[in-house]
């Protein structure tokens, strides 16, 4: 039997204790305890004979947090996605239907959530949800603001032809919690239209 394996596995159990319930974790998050490999099994049997963790999805994991009514809490797509950013060193905007929804415009939560990112291209299946991020060029993550970031995904989902009266209102009342500063830096790096309806919420 390797001695080291037990002293990983309490040297991973002594940090969980200063971990905020509720984190996601990463393998890489151990990895000056020792080798990935011997990591790996310590958080497998943190997770399936101690239950001190959750296997979220390969080589993810969550420190749960649970409430006496809801039990365990699980972390959003989002907090997910962000979490595997941070890990990456990556920048990360959501698109397509995520957008809408982020913005109040669809009242559908897509089961798959396209991420653009410039790190690397991949899938990760947590549940029955997958979260894909999709590499892009350094133009589309330099916009600023939070809000005019979504408002251009979500218009390039909706497509020119399909923006109405309705979604432009819409979109004019949520971009007013947005600073004008974003908006004017943000338009210029969308498409002609959508600077066009960007720079109209401004009036």
């Amino acid at each position: 039997m390797n001695v080291e394996r037990p002293k990983i596995e309490a040297k991973v159990a002594e940090i969980l204790q200063g971990t905020p319930k509720g984190s996601v974790l990463f393998v890489d998050d151990f990895l000056d305890l020792g080798s990935p490999e011997s990591i790996k099994k310590a958080l497998y049997r943190l997770t399936n004979e101690k239950g001190l963790l959750i296997r979220l999805a390969h080589g993810i994991y969550l420190y749960p947090k649970t409430d006496k009514e809801l039990g365990t809490l699980y972390p959003s797509t989002e907090e997910i996605a962000k979490a595997i950013a941070r890990r990456d060193k990556a920048r990360i905007i959501p698109t397509g239907i995520y957008a809408l929804n982020r913005l109040g415009l669809s009242t559908q939560v897509p089961m798959k959530i396209v991420y653009l990112t410039d790190g690397a291209t991949r899938s990760i299946k947590i549940g029955k949800r997958t979260i894909s991020f999709k590499k892009t060029s350094p133009k589309n993550l330099m916009t600023k603001g939070e809000i005019s970031t979504l408002t251009i995904q979500a218009l390039k989902e909706i497509g020119q032809q399909n923006v109405d009266d309705e979604i432009l209102q819409q979109l004019n009342t949520v971009l007013k919690k947005e600073t004008k500063e974003n908006i004017l830096h943000d338009a210029k790096l969308a498409p002609a239209w959508i600077n066009k309806i960007l720079k109209q919420s401004l009036k």
